[in-house]
């Protein structure tokens, strides 16, 4: 068992053991529930969500808009 304190704006810190147990490596989104007395959080696996995505896809530098032409691969038409 492990304790935790709650603060004034009701934020709990989570103990390196719990993060561990629960398998947290990275903040993130959470449901929880209340259950009586006891609180649920389980974490939200966004395994596929496009915001995962986000800075993942570097653009080419050095394109001149005035060619983009040049750049667009017309095969497939």
């Amino acid at each position: 068992m492990q304790y935790t304190t709650i603060t004034p704006k009701f934020q709990v810190h989570l103990p390196v053991e719990v993060r561990k147990k629960a398998g947290l490596k990275t903040h993130g989104r959470a449901k929880i529930k209340a259950s009586g007395k006891k609180i649920i959080i389980e974490p939200i696996r966004e395994k596929d969500s496009i915001m995962k995505l986000a800075g993942s896809v570097k653009p080419k530098k050095g394109i001149d808009i005035d060619n983009i032409r040049d750049y667009i691969d017309y095969s497939d038409i």
